[in-house]
């Protein structure tokens, strides 16, 4: 018997790669002067590509008198686009291990904060949709940065999706340990080399350097 009835993982740094901060940082930049804001101060290009949370958003746009959900739709748009130009320019790539997931045999699903479109493009690109029963990232809407990890609301659902009572969650962030167990999940904290540093506030049950480890974890 396994131990678990379900594996979950995150997608940005644990499937693929995770995006790099400069390209981010522009496709910011992008956003503000879409709406017609050309000088825009670090901190608040910080205060948007940073936890993303609904509050900095509303705090932001008030500074440079923007109506908030005009310039959410403009953010969405130049950061997702970024994403499928990184991709599609071979910047971004599919981690090696992505394979062993193949081998696991209980249900497997992705939750992401990233936007469930970038999901379902990322699944297509790499050509992983076999490997996953569900799948959820966040829609482009300001509710919601209310309902990403550490809210264990999109992981809930994938829960019910694959009618699953117990699960691994398995991830690269302190959110997603903290998401695994308000959800009442093990988490799995995956040593990739940008996280080969990192030092958690929280404990997660278990840490890995690669999938194959969470495989073995997992049966």
């Amino acid at each position: 018997m396994t131990r678990y009835d379900a594996v979950l993982f995150d997608s940005d740094g644990v499937l693929v790669e995770p995006p790099n901060q400069e390209t981010q940082r522009e496709a910011t930049r992008e956003a503000f002067r879409a709406v017609g804001v050309e000088d825009i101060r670090e901190e608040h290009l910080d205060a948007v590509m940073g936890g993303k949370s609904a509050d900095a958003l509303f705090e932001v746009c008030s500074v440079y008198d923007l109506d908030v959900a005009t310039f959410w739709d403009a953010f969405e748009h130049h950061d997702e686009q970024s994403q499928f130009d990184a991709f599609e320019a071979g910047a971004r790539e599919r981690y090696d291990d992505v394979s062993a997931i193949a081998d696991l045999s209980v249900a497997r699903g992705i939750v992401s904060n990233n936007h469930h479109s970038t999901i379902e493009f990322k699944l297509d690109f790499f050509e992983m949709r076999s490997l996953f029963d569900t799948y959820y990232g966040r829609e482009k809407t300001l509710e919601s940065l209310t309902l990403k990890k550490p809210n264990t609301h999109y992981i809930d659902r994938a829960m019910a999706d694959l009618g699953a009572e117990s699960a691994l969650y398995v991830g690269d962030s302190d959110s997603d340990v903290v998401a695994a167990e308000r959800a009442g999940l093990d988490s799995v904290f995956v040593r990739r080399a940008h996280t080969r540093d990192t030092e958690l506030s929280v404990t997660p049950t278990y840490e890995v350097e690669s999938l194959h480890d969470v495989v073995s974890l997992a049966e």
